[in-house]
């Protein structure tokens, strides 16, 4: 379950203010920061689309309509039994946030961290960055035909930042003081955190209709579907295990630049499955039509066959210009086995990554930026030690030396050596290996983990290394509505997740991840139980960066801080999408380089939006090439 959050790097700009003014169709970029209306606003630079632009790049404009679009359940949720994604408890189906709920701007696909105007036709960024004002168009409409007016996004704003709803929704919010109307068309969001991120996460907003669960206290509505702006709307359901969605014919935004060439299917089915496994063998009978793969020896040996020899089936690796997180096997440091850092990088010198990695398909994880220049690299530079000095008495003496890099086994020789050293870290933490070759702390207490998870595979390999330094590991397989819970809880010794995609890094994301706020708080993001004054700052840091040199800086000191302090067991990352799909698509000739952004709360999951929103059903027959046409 991919928990990181990708969203805008944080970026405060001071610039002398200017009274606003109407909208101009030829406003620079540069005017998003002196306080006039815009079209678009980006992170650094220019946005690469004019105010009038016709289509994104990555889009087939002339793409034809129809037919249906067959998927699987995009996450752990293997059914659901409520239509409100907003709210922590039940499950919702991943296709709510991906195909009726719809943001005040929309982020490109094709440049790190721009926002267009979706439901809003302009924006306006006060130069201090204390406030955002949002215009919205006059066509807009939710799914029951009513018009959306500000009241409508400020009661979004307030069902989203209140006690109801899920804290991640909470915590991404709470740099926003309030969401104020300021006539029946425009709204104005006010900031306690005055940085860039604060204008992604407000501009990109979901709003929903406050006549959806009328009456109701927001967790409470749980069967209603919702009424929102989005192209699809609920068509069948079959809880909990399938939802069809039906193409709106009154869909409102069908003629926007920011829309055209998008959502060309009259259709949409998910079924959910239970496992890989069901799932694996119902792709390949054809019962839906796309499937990604994490599992690098199930790529190889399993996505293969006279189905894709033939054609019918194609095999593709997708190349993404995303940062990828840290994915890695998190150890909860509210448990006091864990609260050693000994302990833990002995742990972490015991995982054998390179057997994990037979095929060699996946890169390890040495950081939580992989894949982006905000990895730390080599020392710290100077920038970077300016905001780790504060700290050094509270750190480990490593943070100041050369960036981190996970140990190396994958031979017998350097297993043993540091299986070896990992013996000794654990005698000086006060464990003792006994003649029944259990290991023990000074109490008696053996030492064990309980690996949770809600799909089998486990590590036997590791298991069996563990066992010869006298640790046991025992997997506990639970299903995804109790994984769910215990993790809301912090309720688990060792769990495994992924750190999600990124164009830039993000100071609310990473508090989320990362901060002592959200240690704190049930439901949250922080399952590593991390709590430092120097994790805070450095993400304030990231949050105040006023240049691209500074947010590298801050980023790769809280890199240093968070690697070197042994929090998980580094495991891999993967820039590309590994997809199998039945040939019965178009796709346009230009791929989109972020396909998974959207905006920050879009809750897309494994695969999308560019592959569902942007492309097509062609069934016209199979390329001689056996690869999916591309537009003609």
């Amino acid at each position: 379950m991919a928990l990181g959050l990708p969203w805008a790097a944080a970026w405060p700009f001071a610039r002398a203010g200017t009274t606003p003014g109407p909208a101009r169709p030829d406003a620079r970029p540069a005017d998003a920061w002196t306080g006039r209306w815009v079209h678009a606003f980006a992170a650094y630079g220019a946005p690469k689309y004019p105010a009038d632009f016709s289509h994104f790049d990555y889009v087939e404009p002339r793409a034809p309509r129809g037919g249906t679009l067959r998927l699987r359940n995009p996450d752990r949720r293997t059914s659901f039994d409520k239509f409100n994604p907003f709210t922590t408890r039940g499950n919702a189906p991943a296709g709510v946030m991906i195909w009726m709920i719809e943001g005040l701007a929309v982020m490109a696909q094709d440049e790190p961290s721009t926002m267009y105007g979706l439901l809003a036709e302009a924006m306006l960024v006060a130069p201090d960055f204390s406030s955002l004002t949002m215009r919205l168009r006059t066509e807009v409409r939710f799914s029951d035909g009513s018009p959306v007016t500000a009241e409508d996004v400020r009661h979004s704003f307030a069902m989203l930042s209140g006690r109801q709803a899920s804290p991640v929704y909470q915590t991404a919010l709470s740099g926003v003081e309030g969401c104020d109307v300021v006539d029946a068309r425009t709204v104005r969001f006010t900031f306690r955190e005055r940085s860039r991120d604060q204008m992604f996460i407000a501009g990109t907003l979901p709003v929903f209709s406050r006549r959806w669960g009328e009456g109701k206290a927001f967790d409470e509505i749980i069967g209603e579907h919702p009424i929102a702006t989005g192209p699809y709307a609920i068509a069948r359901v079959d809880m909990p295990r399938r939802i069809e969605f039906a193409r709106r014919a009154d869909y409102w935004a069908d003629g926007l630049a920011v829309r055209r060439g998008h959502f060309n299917f009259e259709r949409v089915i998910y079924r959910n499955y239970l496992d890989d496994a069901v799932s694996r063998e119902a792709f390949k009978s054809g019962e839906f039509d796309l499937f990604k793969e994490y599992r690098s020896r199930s790529w190889v040996r399993q996505h293969a066959g006279p189905k894709w020899d033939d054609g019918r089936i194609v095999k593709r690796s997708f190349e993404t210009a995303f940062g990828q997180g840290m994915q890695s096997h998190i150890l909860n440091l509210r448990r006091p086995l864990f609260q050693d850092i000994r302990v833990r990088e002995a742990l972490i010198l015991t995982y054998d990554f390179e057997s994990v990695n037979k095929t060699g398909m996946f890169r390890r994880a040495n950081s939580l930026f992989n894949n982006t220049e905000f990895a730390a690299e080599g020392l710290p530079g100077p920038g970077e030690l300016r905001l780790l000095e504060p700290y050094r008495a509270s750190l480990p003496p490593a943070v100041f030396g050369p960036a981190y890099r996970a140990p190396v086994n994958g031979e017998p020789a350097a297993l043993r050596r540091n299986l070896l050293k990992a013996r000794g870290l654990l005698e000086q933490a006060g464990w003792t290996l006994g003649r029944d070759n259990v290991l023990r702390d000074a109490g008696g207490t053996a030492f064990e983990i309980e690996y949770l998870t809600p799909r089998d595979g486990g590590f036997p390999d590791w298991q069996a290394l563990l066992r010869r330094l006298g640790i046991t590991l025992k997997e506990r397989v639970v299903d995804f509505a109790l994984y769910r819970t215990r993790l809301q809880k912090y309720d688990f010794d060792m769990i495994t997740i992924a750190g999600g995609d990124f164009t830039l890094p993000s100071a609310s994301g990473l508090a989320a991840v990362l901060g002592s706020k959200s240690a704190d708080e049930e439901g949250n993001s922080n399952f590593r139980g991390v709590k430092s004054p120097a994790v805070d700052a450095l993400i304030e840091a990231i949050g105040r960066a006023e240049t691209l040199e500074a947010l590298r800086d801050a980023a790769r000191a809280l890199d240093r801080i968070v690697t070197w302090s042994h929090y998980q067991v580094p495991d891999l990352f993967l820039s590309v999408e590994n997809v199998s799909f039945w040939n019965r698509f178009g796709m346009p000739k230009v791929q989109a380089k972020y396909f998974n952004a959207d905006t920050y709360f879009s809750g897309i999951g494994e695969f999308g939006p560019w592959p569902l929103w942007c492309w097509w059903r062609d069934d016209r027959g199979v390329p001689r090439t056996g690869s999916a046409r591309p537009a003609g």
